[in-house]
């Protein structure tokens, strides 16, 4: 068997604006592969790594898929004058996984049965409610998600203070009238849901040291679960100050990208949780070794989704062949906004992902419906109105 194309496919979907970057890895003999990247922000991240994607061909035409760490190392190091996180770890990732996606159905297996076999049946997942700017909303939104079962989900109580979303560090500061309305989110959701649901808050890498620790301190009464990503990953001692001044646990890794980054923080006990996403941080082959890291120093594996369909169910592979697994992050509680993308519903459970027993992944994708819902360039990422509605994503005032 030979590769004989890259193929990525930039498709659009309804679901709140957004866009998702499949890669298609074709081959010689009539079986496909199917990876992901989708990252951020939409489209001007998405086109810039489709771009890049569709110079593979020529790089791992007439390469044995079976390979799997030869081809992954082949492309990672074809950029090394260039840097290898980010865009080149992401391309990297997207190539692997539609190899263990061949892999698996070559040989009629689950890719979980190809990297050690499960140690449990079903994914305990955790998810979002929908954002909510004020405490009533919030709490009511919080209360539809337990009842769907689920008994760990994430906010950032804070992000309707900020325009930027995500991507918008400037100076890492926050209002006090945002500061407050957080807080109080956060209280009216904790009587919502009662003491015994996990509560985990996103701090999107948007703040400086001294917010960080503020706001994750005055969250602390409300027994939240984690504060993720405090501070930008570019240093390591900011996120040391932080740790060390800070009253709740803390969950990184969604900006970190392989091993070699990841070890540091492990090494310099700087997280309690590790949140690596698979299709960024190196693919299959490179989330399972840094999970074999991370279990080396006890900590959990919590992998990070803002993707489709592959994204989930990779990270699912992967973490049902884990000791060291806490929650894997869905998107939103239901998934049925995937179906159309897919030829097999996903299916949860009591809030837990039950894997598909098919080779490889586990699904195909329609590829009538990506040829039919090319994206046109309009991502949520890049206008808060699409992600928040009219009005909602308010001017950031600094204190």
């Amino acid at each position: 068997m030979k590769i004989v194309e890259i193929r990525p496919w930039l498709t659009a979907t309804s679901y709140a604006a957004r866009e998702y970057l499949f890669v298609e890895v074709v081959t010689n003999e009539g079986i496909s592969g199917w990876g992901e990247i989708t990252t951020y922000p939409g489209p001007v991240a998405n086109k810039a790594v489709a771009g890049i994607l569709g110079n593979l061909t020529e790089l791992l035409k007439g390469d044995d898929p079976a390979r799997i760490e030869a081809v992954w190392n082949k492309v990672f190091r074809s950029f090394t004058y260039v840097g290898t996180r980010g865009a080149v770890s992401a391309v990297t990732s997207a190539v692997d996984i539609a190899l263990w996606d061949i892999r698996g159905k070559a040989l009629g297996l689950p890719i979980c049965d190809l990297l050690g076999g499960r140690v449990r049946d079903t994914i305990p997942l955790y998810t979002h409610p929908q954002e909510a700017s004020e405490p009533r909303k919030a709490a009511a939104d919080a209360r539809r998600v337990v009842a769907a079962g689920y008994r760990a989900f994430k906010i950032d109580p804070f992000i309707h203070s900020l325009i930027e979303h995500h991507t918008g560090y400037l100076d890492g500061r926050i209002s006090r009238k945002g500061e407050e309305e957080g807080v109080e989110i956060v209280a009216a959701v904790r009587e919502a849901v009662g003491p015994d649901v996990e509560i985990l808050i996103d701090a999107h890498a948007m703040y400086n040291v001294p917010t960080a620790i503020r706001l994750a301190n005055r969250l602390a009464p409300y027994s939240i679960h984690w504060f993720e990503e405090p501070v930008p990953p570019e240093s390591l001692q900011a996120l040391r100050q932080v740790r060390e001044q800070m009253g709740v646990r803390i969950s990184v890794g969604e900006r970190l990208h392989t091993r070699w980054e990841v070890l540091p923080v492990l090494a310099g006990g700087l997280t309690d949780f590790l949140m690596p996403d698979v299709t960024w941080t190196g693919g299959i082959s490179e989330l399972k070794k840094i999970s074999t890291l991370a279990e080396a120093y006890y900590v959990p594996m919590s992998p990070h989704d803002a993707g489709g369909p592959v994204n989930v169910l990779a990270g699912a592979h992967v973490m049902a062949t884990v000791p060291n697994f806490y929650r894997l992050e869905t998107s939103q509680a239901s998934l049925d906004f995937y179906n159309p993308m897919i030829d097999e519903p996903l299916q949860i459970r009591n809030g837990e992902l039950v894997l598909p027993k098919r080779p490889g992944l586990g699904v195909e994708l329609n590829r009538d419906y990506l040829k039919k819902n090319p994206s046109k360039g309009v991502g949520a990422w890049s206008n808060p109105k699409l992600l928040f509605g009219p009005g909602k994503a308010g001017r950031r005032r600094r204190s």
